[in-house]
């Protein structure tokens, strides 16, 4: 059976993703990447630790916490700010998916032998005839994510499940 980590955000569409790999057979493990500094209750604008556990528990997989605090400050809050003071209009969602996101996922994968990870984000992962991975967009084109994924590398592609491209 393949293993796969999802990440869980607490939202829908996360929750989804996990469920779906779950039915189609794989052996599925939740993670939240804590990118914020506060620990109980806490909340961030893209996850919540409480909502991610508990679709965890109802979806009977395990659930891992795993702290990215100064990796997040490093790759993301700082380069944003920089931006930002220098007048451009910087997207942190597109640098914490390559740099936080798919790292400490794929990371953690590797620690529990998981072959794969996965998100709730729209987009599908297509290998083309020449061996390299494209993102292209899902099949619920309003709800399009590909422009979010496109500095992911061909490593991170490699290993990317994307459950909600259908």
């Amino acid at each position: 059976m393949s293993r796969a980590v999802v990440g869980l955000s607490g939202g829908v569409d996360s929750a989804v993703a996990a469920y779906l790999l779950k039915k189609q057979g794989y052996q599925v493990a939740g993670v939240t990447l804590r990118t914020w500094q506060a620990e109980s209750g806490a909340y961030s604008r893209c996850c919540d630790i409480s909502d991610a556990r508990r679709t965890a528990m109802q979806l009977e997989i395990p659930f891992y916490n795993v702290n990215s605090l100064n990796e997040f400050n490093d790759h993301v809050t700082g380069p944003f700010i920089q931006a930002y003071l220098n007048g451009l209009t910087p997207n942190p969602c597109v640098a914490c998916n390559r740099y936080i996101k798919w790292e400490k996922l794929l990371s953690f994968a590797d620690d529990i032998n998981a072959e794969y990870i996965a998100t709730g984000h729209y987009a599908r992962v297509v290998k083309l005839d020449n061996g390299r991975f494209t993102v292209k967009q899902a099949a619920y084109a309003a709800k399009d994510q590909t422009y979010m994924l496109y500095q992911l590398t061909q490593d991170q592609l490699a290993r990317t499940l994307m459950p909600l491209a259908d």
